[in-house]
């Protein structure tokens, strides 16, 4: 009797085995709270949240921040560049231990699904996109058109990706938003010849390996900056050396791998996993591919143009997934007015495109369950306290490197960037005037190390990424650890070099 071939568990068994170890922890781990700063923008004060303690409300002034050993500028809170609430330096005290049960991991799961429901509408307003340009025959005769274009020189398209992707990623922080990519280029690289590989490596890994080098991102660079009390340029010239090196390590790996797979398509990674991945994304046509029209180029150039505008917004405008999702919709919305399709049609198309990403959704929902479990656990800021005090007073060199293995584990526990730089900046930067090296120095450790953890963190978007490509997530460690090996490796040599400058 042959024995059954081991299959790597979906993505959620494994957010629910996380989630079980999650509520252990805070059995495990003591509980622990520091005292937290809000601005209230109704009387212009400062609120402290202590936990299970009054409220203490200060005034507004760089004068109660001075009291509080919160080296940040006041403007950084009255014009809204720091909404969420900031750690306050030397107020972690242990609290009463909150562990949680059985029914809180079902509970944690319900309510991780209605926080993100903001993520999840975003979602099935694209997939519903996609379902109604899929209809139209768009996408098929525009695959066709550019396969024949691109013939001998497909990877050129690879590189596009990659480096939009990675701009992207270092100017805005493109994550959550990046889901919106997958179905438009899932088909154009299985038309080009690739695999879901290099799908999640010209989108995920670019972007990614662009936001852990930010330079402008006001997601992660410049709130943690904000949040340390030292302007975002701060450093800058190293994130920029550190974008060029990663963004082309990133490049020449898909290059090499794409080589590969041209050469003999069973070498890919997910080769045995292809099945699901091309039913999904590949474009079938029973017949005559349809003819690459004005119509159909019109509503292409109306779906890519709605990924500059999303960037815009983000950028510039201020949005959110609310606002994101409203300016897809009114465009699916042209979309179907110019289409010619029938009522029933755009209905049924819409529909099915939305239900085929309610299995992604989901992902999102439990991941940030997970997170939920360790908040409610009072298990996080015990761990940033005690990592703390084990960097500090270290020979310079040594504690950025402690900075950063210390950042990759909080990167597990606080997968938020925006998150983790509000609650950790004010507790870490002012290490560094202890050993002599300016603040900007550990900036740059906490998103380097972050985003070392982020590429495997299932409790970030790794999981949801690998669902919709139908990767396996062994695979994509396999797949990931040589660019998780660069992007430390860049991170280290640039740390040192900075340490050496200053010491």
């Amino acid at each position: 009797m042959s024995k059954r071939k081991f299959k790597f568990p979906t993505a959620f068994t494994i957010l629910f085995v996380i989630m079980i170890i999650a509520v252990g922890l805070t059995w495990i781990i003591p509980a622990g709270s520091y005292a937290k700063l809000t601005y209230n923008q109704g009387d212009n004060t400062f609120v402290i949240h202590s936990y299970k303690q009054p409220d203490q409300t200060l005034p507004a002034t760089q004068e109660s921040l001075k009291d509080l050993n919160v080296n940040i500028d006041v403007t950084s809170f009255t014009s809204g560049k720091i909404r969420k609430p900031i750690a306050i330096p030397g107020s972690y005290r242990r609290v009463e231990q909150n562990p949680k049960g059985i029914l809180d991991i079902t509970e944690s799961m319900v309510y991780g699904t209605i926080e993100a429901a903001d993520i999840m509408v975003f979602i099935f307003v694209l997939g519903g996109m996609i379902g109604v340009i899929n209809k139209t025959g768009a996408f098929a005769a525009g695959l066709s058109a550019l396969a024949q274009r691109t013939k001998g020189r497909e990877f050129s398209i690879v590189f596009i990706v990659c480096v939009l992707m990675a701009i992207g990623g270092t100017m805005c922080g493109i994550e959550e938003e990046a889901v919106a990519f997958y179905p438009i280029l899932a088909p154009v690289f299985i038309a080009l010849g690739y695999d879901a590989i290099i799908t999640v490596g010209a989108i995920f890994l670019a972007s990614s390996m662009g936001t852990a080098f930010s330079t402008i991102n006001p997601f992660s660079v410049v709130i943690a900056s904000n949040a340390a009390g030292i302007p975002f340029t701060e450093g800058i010239v190293f994130r920029a050396i550190g974008l060029v090196i990663g963004s082309a390590a990133v490049i020449t790996y898909l290059y090499f791998y794409a080589k590969k797979i041209k050469a003999n398509p069973e070498s890919s990674l997910v080769w045995e996993d292809r099945h699901k991945f091309l039913e999904t994304y590949q474009e079938t046509n029973h017949g005559d591919i349809p003819p690459f029209s004005l119509r159909r180029k019109i509503i292409l150039a109306l779906f890519c143009i709605a990924f500059p505008i999303m960037i815009w917004g983000v950028m510039v405008g201020g949005w959110w997934f609310p606002t994101m999702a409203a300016s897809f919709l009114t465009i699916t919305i042209i979309i179907m007015f110019i289409s010619k399709l029938t009522e029933e049609e755009i209905v049924s198309s819409f529909t099915e495109g939305a239900s085929s990403l309610v299995g992604v959704s989901l992902i999102i929902g439990l991941a940030r369950g997970v997170n939920i479990v360790l908040e409610q656990g009072m298990v996080s800021d015990t761990i940033l306290a005690t990592l703390s005090d084990m960097v500090a007073h270290m020979p310079a060199s040594v504690f950025i490197i402690g900075q950063l293995f210390v950042f990759i584990i909080l990167g597990l526990f606080v997968p938020s960037s925006s998150g983790l730089a509000v609650l950790s900046m004010p507790i870490m930067a002012p290490l560094a005037d202890t050993v002599g090296i300016p603040r900007d120095i550990v900036v740059s450790a906490y998103n380097w190390g972050q985003y070392a953890m982020l590429f495997l963190a299932p409790t970030g978007l790794v999981l949801v990424t690998l669902q919709m490509l139908y990767i396996p997530f062994n695979k994509w460690v396999r797949f990931v650890l040589p660019m998780i090996g660069v992007l430390l490796t860049v991170a280290t040599i640039l740390l040192l070099i900075q340490v050496h400058m200053y010491s």
